[in-house]
C-alpha cells in the first residue's frame, strides 16, 4: 500500500507545525498522489520556492513512495488569515468649524 494521509499530515504537522493543514488524496485511496494546503510559521521570511522545498523536506521518506505533490497553498499564519489593518477601510469624511 502506498502513502496514507494520515502519514501525510502526520509529517508535515511534527515538522512544520503548520495552523491550518489540509492534506487530500488525489489518487482515489491509492496513495499515489497528494494535494496540500499549508500554513506555518516557519514560513515567515521564507520565498514561495524555499516554502515549497521545505514542504518536500518534511515529507522526505513519504515522497519514495509519492508519484505527485501538489502545493496549493504554502502561506504563513499573516497571509491566510490578514489582520484587520491590512483589508480595506472606508474613508470617513470629517468636518470643520469655519
Amino acid at each position: 500500500m502506498g502513502v496514507t494521509k494520515e502519514q501525510v499530515e502526520a509529517s508535515l504537522t511534527s515538522k512544520l507545525n503548520p495552523v491550518h493543514l489540509e492534506v487530500i488524496d488525489t489518487s482515489g485511496g491509492c496513495g499515489a498522489s497528494f494535494a496540500v494546503e499549508i500554513v506555518s510559521e516557519e514560513f515567515e521570511g521564507k520565498r514561495l520556492l524555499e516554502r515549497h522545498r521545505m514542504v518536500n523536506a518534511a515529507l522526505e521518506e513519504e515522497m519514495k513512495e509519492i508519484h505527485a505533490l501538489s502545493i496549493k497553498k504554502a502561506q504563513t499564519p499573516q497571509q491566510w488569515n490578514p489582520t484587520p489593518q491590512d483589508s480595506p477601510t472606508t474613508a470617513t469624511t470629517s468636518t470643520t468649524d469655519a
